[in-house]
């Protein structure tokens, strides 16, 4: 028999956590003979938090030898029969590798401790209870693991979380009423899933997410949609890998595949993703065949608009990133005559942070030449050069919209005078609205734009009809409470900013309605809200602007996949004046472990308004004679 005794400083259990000190103990303290479901207990925190415990027996089902994070699952086979309690415990060791093997009998004693992967007094998230400081010894070997919890369609309940407006950690458990209680009833014990669909594509981290209830909202492509602030997916869950990557390199998944065979092991709280399963046993991946869409060529009589986040694109990244998103714009996108762009940075990017460079020419001509070298035509670029640090994003990166458009299709009206500072207006002129400057920012100096990207309007023509275009990338989620927190329900503090970025562009869009009721007004970008939040609701108030997310059908209404949940971030809204409108999100990344980016681009094709009835109804019919004919007139 031998025994090992480490005490150390607690970790997040993620590769790019930052470290907590956790290593309370009582001078002369007698350590108590307890139980695992004795220091679980019956809610969120153990009970024997901070105390010092003896004669804690358990089999090691699951050991985590790598990283900072290091130490054993213990679990009791010897059950209370109380479903609220866990019967595993996870003994934290640090950076040293623990010395037993898996089926080895335990005794334990050490110090309880829950962990929080920052500060626990401002913490949004939920704790694990670990045992730190331990010394063990081990009794026997070779023993047979207890039983691993398959988890099944009808395993978890629907309801996620008591609703109390705080915190929920003092709650007694209801795992049988909640699907985040019956997790914490399961903390730290085995578990598993066999034959599951995969939701999130596997990721640079090693991690994927399946879901156990497969008629849990389905999209159109094999993914689980997220359609409401009370509508969560409980069926979702994430799998990451405890087997050494020498042995089993963590598979590439898209949406859409199935996890064959069983994957278990310990399942966990992970502040990154929500409740997860460290595997031991990791079934295989049998591909789908999800294939990247391709939208349709616009007609000759249409106008199409797209938007397209590129993901902090700058002038230093490789060249296959430029080619990889070039190919999405010339094919994919089917060449659009006009593209908002988000997440233009500066052209020395993150590099030159605070160096006063903000100029993005270099970025975008890449960018424009990538597009021609896959087949698409030379376009054009507008944009403004934000204020140095003044946007958000990535640090140094200087992140802005901007515009591309195909000069041989549409035609951009140039007004000096816009600038990072200077806001664009609206002037009525006979009868139409025109911008005061083009491109120029709205309302740049409105607080709500703080720390932000400034939205920029451009003016177009297409066929001698004037169309306004405003590319829009409102502020980030950051500092939201995560929706599987310890605090219910989440409180969504970015929404407040969101929400008077939306009354600012829509004031706006206003003027620009008010100058010409009838003018062609397309709002595009990443709006980092979704079609049911206050801020898309504010824009679409009255029904003056429609957003065409809401024209398709619920199973195909994402852009972007987080946490194994798809959903919208990113809009296209228009005016009442485009006709024929044709909407498409086309999905060519969220879903793929590769990803040219994030998020998936979208474009629509209309025929814009004149303004005359007689005019309009003539175009309508050309439209109608080339779609029968399948070319274009003349």
């Amino acid at each position: 028999m031998t025994a090992v005794t480490t005490m150390a400083t607690t970790v997040l259990l993620t590769p790019v956590a930052s470290a907590v000190p956790s290593t309370e103990t009582v001078p002369g303290a007698v350590p108590a003979p307890v139980k695992i479901h004795d220091i679980q207990g019956t809610t969120r925190l153990s009970p024997f938090d901070g105390q010092a415990v003896g004669d804690v027996t358990g089999i090691v089902t699951a050991i985590r030898g790598f990283g900072s994070a290091r130490g054993f699952w213990l679990q009791d086979p010897e059950t209370d029969q109380d479903p609220r309690t866990s019967e595993a415990l996870f003994v934290f060791t640090g950076s040293t590798t623990p010395g037993v093997a898996v089926g080895d009998a335990v005794t334990a004693s050490g110090t309880v401790k829950e962990f929080y992967p920052d500060s626990p007094s401002t913490s949004n998230f939920q704790s694990l209870t670990e045992l730190t400081g331990a010394q063990w010894t081990v009794k026997s070997s070779g023993n047979p693991l207890p039983e691993t919890k398959i988890i099944d369609e009808g395993s978890l309940p629907e309801k996620l979380a008591a609703q109390v407006g705080g915190n929920i950690e003092g709650l007694r458990l209801e795992p049988d009423v909640y699907s985040l209680d019956f997790w914490e009833a399961h903390e730290s014990e085995l578990a598993g899933v066999r034959d599951v669909p995969i939701v999130g594509p596997s990721t640079q981290y090693d991690e994927l997410y399946v879901t156990t209830k497969p008629r849990q909202r389905p999209t159109s492509r094999g993914g689980t949609g997220y359609l409401g602030y009370e509508q969560p997916n409980t069926g979702v869950l994430k799998v990451e890998s405890l087997i050494p990557f020498g042995e089993r390199p963590f598979p590439v998944a898209n949406t859409g595949d199935t996890l064959t065979g069983t994957t278990s092991g310990p399942v966990e709280y992970d502040s990154f993703g929500g409740h997860t399963v460290f595997a031991t046993e990791l079934g295989q991946v049998r591909e789908n065949g999800l294939t990247r869409e391709v939208t349709r060529p616009q007609r000759s009589g249409e106008l199409a608009v797209a938007t397209y986040n590129v993901e902090n694109l700058s002038a230093t990244d490789e060249q296959a990133k430029f080619d990889d998103l070039a190919r999405g714009v010339a094919g994919h996108l089917a060449s659009p005559d006009v593209v908002t762009l988000e997440e233009i940075q500066d052209n020395n990017g993150a590099d030159g942070n605070g160096d006063g460079l903000v100029a993005a020419d270099e970025t975008l001509r890449r960018f424009v030449d990538a597009i021609v070298a896959a087949g698409g035509p030379r376009y054009e670029f507008r944009q403004i050069d934000p204020q140095d640090l003044a946007d958000g994003g990535e640090p140094g990166g200087n992140i802005r919209v901007g515009f591309l458009f195909n000069p041989e299709r549409v035609s951009f009206v140039d007004r000096p005078g816009g600038d990072a500072t200077t806001p664009v207006d609206v002037r009525a002129d006979k009868g139409k609205a025109a911008l005061t400057v083009s491109p120029g920012r709205v309302d740049p100096a409105n607080p709500a734009w703080e720390d932000s990207r400034k939205p920029l309007a451009g003016e177009f023509v297409f066929k001698g009809r004037t169309v306004f275009v405003v590319a829009n990338h409102f502020a980030s989620k950051g500092g939201d409470q995560p929706t599987h927190g310890r605090f219910q329900p989440p409180v969504r503090s970015s929404e407040e900013q969101r929400l008077a970025q939306a009354e600012s562009l829509r004031g706006f869009a206003d003027a620009v309605l008010a100058a010409d009721p009838k003018a062609n007004l397309i709002l595009a970008g990443d709006l980092n809200d979704y079609p049911f939040s206050s801020s898309v609701r504010k824009l679409t108030e009255g029904g003056a602007l429609t957003a065409l997310i809401d024209t398709l059908p619920e199973n195909e209404r994402y852009s972007y996949v987080f946490e194994g949940n798809s959903q919208v971030l990113d809009h296209i809204l228009a005016s009442k004046a485009p006709r024929g409108v044709d909407y498409d999100v086309v999905h060519l990344n969220a879903e793929f472990a590769e990803q040219a980016s994030d998020h998936d681009p979208q474009v629509v094709r209309f025929r814009p308004g004149s303004g005359n009835a007689a005019l309009d109804v003539i175009n309508d019919l050309l439209d109608w004679l080339e779609r029968i004919l399948g070319r274009p007139l003349g």
